[in-house]
């Protein structure tokens, strides 16, 4: 099982976005990896 990541309290990360689904994942979370080249996590 993947550990979730966590914001900057070291709470997991809550689902933020339903509609649209939004995210690199499309899961409403801020989730990234390796993968996402983009400059957009704290």
């Amino acid at each position: 099982m993947e550990e979730k990541q966590k914001n900057v309290l070291g709470e997991d990360l809550e689902e933020c976005s339903k509609d649209p689904i939004t995210g690199w994942f499309r899961d409403g979370c801020c989730n990234t990896d390796e993968n996402d080249v983009g400059m957009h996590t704290v």
